[in-house]
This record gives structure tokens, C-alpha cells and sequence, in this order.
């Protein structure tokens, strides 16, 4: 019996477990558009431009842990998607983008054409470096061949998305399901194949454990990578079994309750004061689960926790362990759940010294140096969003979802927002893009079978991917837009006033950018809007917006020129020399003496040199 391709690609993802995708309707994918609308049980989240359905898958997945699909069309389409298959792949996403193509019949590999037919491009090369697997189905004999490589490939080692591209003549033939070759796994390598498992991992295993154990002031740096390989649910028994501090990426804010005793904090250019100056002081590191970004190590490798001779990675991708090989002197290619496993089974019959003294350290630093601290006062009439993220995680629900745009949204929410699971914080890491908020929570609410979500965005941001509101709309998803107003970009004001004497271009109304009224807005798309000012506001405005059932526009109004503190930023010396200070000396900077009283490490040469008179 013949079957079509279309609905062969369609009952693919439905044998997945797939539930729900998100496409937009072009000539060259109506045949598969068709199959789902027709011929299946997956509902196709319809988005007003590609590049949210491929924001929106990312989300998905990491609410329900099963991979789905973006389906766009040829040309255009296509192209639009690449953003969000770029954040995947930064992030290391499971999914994959069905496209469609021009027929067959135009597209000629031996001749190096510009375009294919009416509309179509090379799009599988265009992507080629940005995904785990990508091809295009010349013949529609290996429609499932095809489609079951993609998926091993997506998911399997490292996960990230994976491109195939249909033309429309494929996409519509009819083949015998019967005869169609089938994809044997493990017959191509596949980025993770190199991890150790058994005796080597045990060993592995074990001389971590010697490290903890022999160091003075050891340190855990949990990473996204623990969820990934499911192992999410046995860390705080590992931490707790251990006994040592651990600091957690802003990927992994939700891995464990920011309020737990052995949590320091997040690290990183833009780290907790506290987790940087723990950090430093460390004299043992092990790091699972994460890439080590420079966002998180500093400019400068070699000053990363200098005090510790031994600095343990634990990474399912060799070229991550690759990246810094004098500094990462303990290399471990494994699956961060093995590795947590095998670790739990060796703390049955190995005694870990108590770590109480530097334990006891460690906390007092972070009652010193709270999230939210002097730095962080109201100024001019405006709230400040730290402060406004601090008071927000105490009306948050139990089992909140918050979905974060960048800039404001970002660096306040991963700086100030105490998380709890089952509470979750969600954004795009990677790549970073502007925009990415709003897809985000739609692919979260939709995973969620349209639950709610909080959606932290900036004015700038909004712009971004702003006809997304009417997909939220139409679906009457229950996703609570918080704007930050801030007239523009505010980060970018900040990066002109370090670099360039303050010369704003391109950044707010005065020089370029504007963005609407938000509240006329909310009137244009029927939904409620709210608008915060002050903390008497905040009390009165926001019980109301965490009550509402559908979607609502919440502004927040700050200041347009607030700093983002603590950061690591240059000092400028007064004759007009540089000094980029480490990981530890953030701005703004504290006193010599307070810098040198709240480390367990001497003060680095370059602090000494900076001069606060």
C-alpha cells in the first residue's frame, strides 16, 4: 500500500511522542502542512515569523524533554529560521527544522546556482555549521532513513538541532512504506561518542573524589549539562553527600534552590559578588555540566580561581575540554549523569572530610555581599530592577515559569531572582539574541498544554518579535508580558559610555530607537495592561497580573540610564591606562582592604594597582 511522504514525516514525530510544533504555511511545505492539519493528532502552533517557531521549540523541550519541530517553507522562510537554529545550537537544543523546497526538478547540485527555481536556495549549506546533521530528500525513498538519522543525531551525545529540507515533488510522492530503508544507529559517529564509561569512568570517578577530598576549600560548578542528561533530581543528594559549596550556572539557576546552604551563587563577568570572591578563593574545581563560557571565566583563563591547582571539567563534547588545556588539568569526556551516578555509588564506602571551616567562610561572604546590596537603591523616581526581581520571586507561584528576554530582563533576573524548583528560569544563553523572550514563552506555555508563564522582556527586546503577541492572542496563552521601559537599549548605553565617551548612536529616542506605547498597545490586541511605577504600584498592580487567566502587558518604568552592578569592568587609570581587572574585582569596586579581607587568595597585582582615590 502506497503511503505519502508527507504524512510519513508527520506519523515520524507522532511515533516521537511529539505533541505540539510550530510552523508557518508556505507554497513549499502545503503538502506537509496539510498532513498535519489532516492527518494527525500534533497541533501546529501557527507564529507570524520563523524565527520564533525555532525559539519556541527550545523552550518546548525544556519544559516536556521531548524534541519537536519547526516546519517553514522555502526561500525566506527558511532563512528566517536560521537565528533560533543558531541560539539551539549554541545551547545545545534537541529538535529539528523540516523545510520545504522547490521540486526536485530545479535544483541541480552539479551546476552552482544562485537559486533553485522560483524561491528556493542551498539552505542545507547554509545551516551546515550550525547543526548536528542536515540533508536534503532527493528521493523519497529515504524519507525514514532520513528522518530517524536526524533524530539519533539530535539527540544522542551532545544534543542540537538537525535541518532537513523536502522539495515540494518529495514531499508529495507516494512510496511503499514497506520497502523504505531504515537509519541504524552508531553507524556514523556522533558528537559524545568519545566519553568514557565503566572501569574508566570509575577511575575517573575516583580521582575527582581524591581532589575534594585532599582540598582545603573545594568547589562544585553545576551546569545545564546535569538536567540534560537527566540527572537533575539527584543533585542536591550529591551536594549534600559531598558536603562542599557549589556555585550554579545561569543556565542552571533552576537545578536546585537558591536558598540551599551549600549553593554560593553564579559566577561569571556578570557573577554574584559573593560567587566570584568563593570563586577565587577555591583551591579545588569541579566543574560538571557546563562549557565554561568566557561570560562565566573572565577574559583571562589563567586568573580563573588561581588558588586551585587542579581544575576538574566534566563535559560530554572533547572540544569544550579542548578549549583551555594549561588551565583544565583534569579533563573528563563523560555524560554529566553517569558521572553523578558513579560518583553517588563511590560516596557509599569513601568519607569526604568535613569542609565546615571553608563552609562557614563562604557564608559569611554572602551575608556580606547579598544579591541585591547599596548598589541597587531607587534613584531619581525610577525603581530599580534588582530590587524589583527581589520583591517579584516573593509573589511568584510555586511552580512558576519564567521565560527571560536579554539586557534588563537578563542580567537583573539571573543576578537578583531566588529560584525554587519546580520553578524554572528559562532563556536563550548562547547566542543571546533580542526577541527571544516572548517565542520562548510561547513554546513554554504550549508545553505546559497553554499554562501559564512569566515573561520577563525589555522595550527593546519586545520590538524584536513583537507581531508574537498576536500568536499569544489567538491562543489565549496565559503568558504575563513584564516590560521593562527603559527607553531603548540600555545596555548598549552603557558599553557607549565605557568605550565611547558616552556618544549614544542608536541606542534611545534622541538618537534613533523608539519604542510604543505599550499600554495603547495592549488596547490594539484586546488584553489587559498594567503599568508600574512605584512600590506602591508594585503592591497594588502586581497581585493583579499574577491573577489574571490570560494574556497581560505589565510595564515596568526605570531609570533609562541604570547600571547593571555587579560587573567586571575596566579601570581607567588617570593618566588614561587600562586595567582589566580579575574575576573577583568587580565593579563597582570595593576598597583594597575589603577586597583583600573577603578572599582566601592574595589580592592580584592588577587590583593593587587600582588606584579609588
Amino acid at each position: 500500500m502506497k503511503t505519502k511522504v508527507s504524512d510519513l514525516i508527520v506519523r515520524f514525530f507522532e511515533l516521537k511522542g511529539v505533541k505540539h510544533a510550530f510552523g508557518i504555511i508556505g507554497s513549499a511545505n502545503a503538502h506537509i502542512f496539510d498532513s498535519v492539519f489532516y492527518n494527525s493528532d500534533i497541533e501546529l502552533i501557527c507564529n507570524h515569523h520563523e524565527q520564533a517557531c525555532t525559539m519556541a521549540v527550545q523552550t518546548y523541550w525544556k519544559i516536556t524533554g521531548v524534541p519537536t519541530f519547526a516546519l517553514v517553507t522555502a526561500g525566506a522562510g527558511s532563512s528566517n529560521a536560521i537565528t533560533g537554529v543558531l541560539s539551539a545550537w549554541a545551547d545545545s537544543i534537541p529538535c529539528i527544522v523540516i523545510s520545504g523546497q522547490e521540486n526536485a526538478r530545479y535544483i541541480t547540485p552539479d551546476h552552482d546556482l544562485r537559486m533553485y527555481g522560483i524561491q528556493g536556495y542551498d539552505s542545507t549549506f547554509a545551516v551546515s555549521k550550525m547543526t548536528k546533521y542536515t540533508a536534503r530528500i532527493m528521493e523519497p525513498e529515504q524519507v525514514l532513513y532520513e528522518l530517524e538519522k536526524a533524530w539519533h543525531f539530535a539527540t544522542t551525545g551532545r544534543p542540537g538541532p538537525c535541518w532537513l529540507d523536502f522539495p515540494m515533488s518529495v514531499q508529495s510522492a507516494m512510496v511503499d512504506e514497506e520497502t523504505l530503508p531504515h537509519y541504524i544507529p552508531d553507524t556514523v559517529p556522533t558528537l559524545g561518542s568519545a566519553k568514557i564509561e565503566g572501569d574508566a569512568l570509575a577511575k575517573a570517578v575516583q580521582k575527582t573524589l581524591e581532589l575534594i577530598c585532599s582540598g582545603k576549600r573545594p568547589l562544585l560548578w553545576l551546569g545545564v549539562g546535569i538536567r540534560m542528561a537527566g540527572a537533575e533530581k539527584q543533585v542536591t543528594r550529591l551536594l549534600e553527600k559531598l558536603g562542599v559549596p557549589a556555585l550554579v550556572t545561569w543556565s542552571a539557576i533552576d537545578l536546585i534552590p537558591s536558598s540551599h546552604p551549600l549553593v554560593m551563587g553564579s559566577a561569571g563577568v556578570y557573577g554574584q559578588r559573593a560567587a566570584n570572591l568563593i570563586l577565587q578563593s577555591c583551591d579545588c574545581l569541579v566543574a560538571i555540566g557546563t562549557r565554561l563560557a568566557i561570560l562565566q571565566v573572565g577574559y583571562d583563563i589563567t586568573e580563573l580561581s588561581r588558588a586551585a591547582k587542579d581544575i576538574t571539567v566534566i563535559d560530554i563534547d572533547t572540544t569544550e575540554l579542548k578549549k583551555y588545556p594549561d588551565r583544565f588539568n583534569h579533563p573528563i569526556c563523560a555524560d554529566a549523569g553517569d558521572f553523578i551516578e558513579e560518583m553517588q555509588d563511590q560516596l557509599e564506602s569513601t568519607i569526604v572530610p568535613q569542609k565546615s571551616e571553608w563552609i562557614e567562610w563562604c557564608n559569611k561572604v554572602k551575608q556580606r555581599f547579598p544579591w541585591v546590596g547599596p548598589e541597587h537603591e531607587d534613584k531619581d523616581g525610577f525603581i530599580n530592577s534588582y530590587r524589583f526581581m527581589n520583591k517579584l520571586a516573593v509573589v511568584m507561584k510555586p511552580d512558576q515559569i519564567v521565560v527571560s528576554d536579554m539586557g534588563t530582563a537578563l542580567l537583573s533576573g539571573h543576578q537578583a531572582l531566588s529560584i525554587k524548583p519546580p520553578q524554572r528560569l528559562l532563556t536563550s544563553q548562547g547566542l543571546g539574541e533580542m526577541g527571544f523572550g516572548l517565542p520562548g514563552a510561547i513554546g513554554a506555555s504550549i508545553a505546559r498544554n497553554r499554562g501559564e508563564v512569566l515573561c520577563l522582556n525589555c522595550d527593546g527586546g519586545m520590538m524584536m518579535n513583537l507581531q508574537e503577541v498576536q500568536t499569544m492572542v489567538h491562543y489565549q496563552l496565559p503568558i504575563k508580558l513584564i516590560i521593562f521601559n527603559n527607553d531603548g537599549y540600555l545596555m548598549i548605553k552603557h558599553t557607549q559610555k565605557a568605550v565611547l565617551k558616552g556618544r549614544y548612536a542608536g541606542t534611545d529616542k534622541k538618537t534613533g530607537v523608539s519604542c510604543p506605547d505599550f499600554g495603547k498597545l495592549a488596547q490594539a490586541f484586546n488584553i489587559p495592561s498594567y503599568q508600574i511605577r512605584t512600590w506602591e504600584d508594585f503592591d497594588r498592580e502586581m497581585p493583579k497580573v499574577q491573577a489574571a487567566t490570560g494574556p497581560v502587558i505589565c510595564e515596568v518604568f526605570m531609570h533609562p540610564e541604570q547600571f547593571f552592578h555587579p560587573k567586571l569592568a575596566v579601570h581607567v587609570k588617570p593618566d588614561g591606562t587600562l586595567i582589566s581587572p580579575p574575576l573577583e574585582d568587580l565593579a563597582p569596586f570595593l576598597s583594597r582592604k575589603d577586597l583583600a579581607n573577603n578572599l582566601k587568595v592574595p589580592i592580584h597585582l592588577k587590583s593593587q594597582n587600582i588606584d579609588l582615590k
